[in-house]
């Protein structure tokens, strides 16, 4: 029996690489001489970073940057063994969960911190970059972002402007004669599976705005002020397009990403099963293991487990999930290749209890071997 594991984290509960130890555990006891490969797995949201850097034995490395209201903030970000490839989260440096609800205000957030992130990597060898950038408390276009990395955004008297969106509010110019040397030799990889351009009714300001603390007046003000950056934008890069699919994600700096640096925007899954060599591992198995904490209809809607699931059956592969809740239209993903999925609860308990690491553990081990006693009964 061939197994390869890759199950996206039970979010605070256990880690993808937690959740895949387990697994195997309880497959081990139904099959003692079972081949079992875990892969680390994340959709290129929250815990990407922690699943690459740990799944392929990197090293963490600890900084301290300024924060999304200019505050020193302590973040973290992963360089791979190859020493030249570093996985962030923007959300490290610039993330809502940062800044406390009353706080939250595009008009001051900046991503000046994810610049930082980027420049100490820059300096430690790294040019290859996986940058997740889900979760922002921002809406400044990328400007901040940029700053750190030595591009002028200057105001009318040719001072750097200030952070957030008050900055985009004075920008007259943007100038990259003080850009760092190395970032014309880094490659950004982009985790991001929204498509929203920077502006408009389905832009960042209108679409993400108000849960980052933007009023209307405020969400039609950032708008227009996006709007007037790309429009600078273009003296340095002509083919810088406010349209393309992205532009809009995390308040523009996907906009920021591509239109100042070598950057792309994928799908994060993909990126993850691309840099783990997921369907190496696939090929070989005789069946693949996934899941995630809930699966629900909008687990196919770019979910780490479905793309797992499409992986295995571009080989024929069968494929079960684990997670630790099941809505009712989770039937959707059997449609999108998952071939049977299972909840792990066992007996009613409060949410709480359920996410406790000691009880998830227990469930996901208790389930996994159950299923691989029934899968052992039609295989032998």
């Amino acid at each position: 029996m061939r197994v390869v594991i890759a199950i996206d984290s039970l979010k605070g509960s256990l880690s993808s690489l937690e959740a895949g130890s387990t697994i195997a555990e309880g497959i081990k006891k139904v099959y003692p001489d079972a081949e079992i490969r875990i892969s680390p797995l994340a959709d290129g949201g929250e815990g990407t970073a922690e699943a690459l850097t740990s799944g392929l034995k990197g090293t963490w490395q600890s900084l301290s940057v300024t924060g999304p209201l200019g505050e020193p903030q302590p973040a973290s970000y992963g360089i791979l063994p190859d020493g030249k490839t570093a996985v962030l989260e923007m959300a490290s440096a610039a993330g809502i969960t940062l800044v406390e609800p009353e706080k939250r205000n595009p008009m001051k957030t900046t991503t000046y911190g994810v610049g930082e992130m980027i420049r100490d990597a820059v300096e430690k060898g790294c040019r290859h970059f996986i940058v997740g950038i889900g979760g922002s408390a921002t809406n400044d276009g990328g400007i901040g972002m940029l700053q750190a990395l030595g591009f002028e955004m200057l105001d009318k008297e040719g001072n750097q402007v200030p952070f957030g969106g008050e900055g985009l509010s004075v920008l007259h110019k943007i100038k990259a004669e003080h850009v760092m040397e190395e970032l014309k030799e880094c490659i950004f990889r982009i985790a991001c599976d929204v498509t929203n351009p920077l502006c408009g009714p389905i832009g960042a300001s209108a679409v993400y705005g108000p849960q980052k603390g933007a009023d209307a007046e405020m969400v039609t003000k950032l708008d227009g002020l996006l709007g007037r950056c790309a429009f600078l934008a273009k003296e340095l890069n002509p083919e810088a397009d406010p349209e393309a699919p992205g532009t809009g994600a995390a308040g523009g700096l996907g906009f920021a990403f591509l239109t100042f640096t070598n950057a792309v925007l994928e799908s994060g899954i993909r990126i993850v099963m691309e840099e783990t060599h997921l369907e190496e591992l696939v090929q070989d198995a005789d069946l693949v293991v996934t899941g995630e904490g809930c699966l629900d209809g909008q687990t196919v809607q770019g979910k780490a487990p479905v793309g797992v699931a499409g992986l295995a059956k571009k080989y024929g592969k069968p494929v079960i999930a684990f997670s630790g809740i099941v809505k009712k239209d989770a039937s959707a993903c059997n449609e999108a290749g998952i071939d049977a999925f299972f909840p792990i609860l066992r007996r009613v308990t409060t949410l709480e209890e359920a996410m406790k690491p000691e009880n998830a553990r227990e469930n996901l081990l208790e389930t996994s071997e159950q299923v691989f006693r029934l899968v052992k009964t039609v295989w032998g």
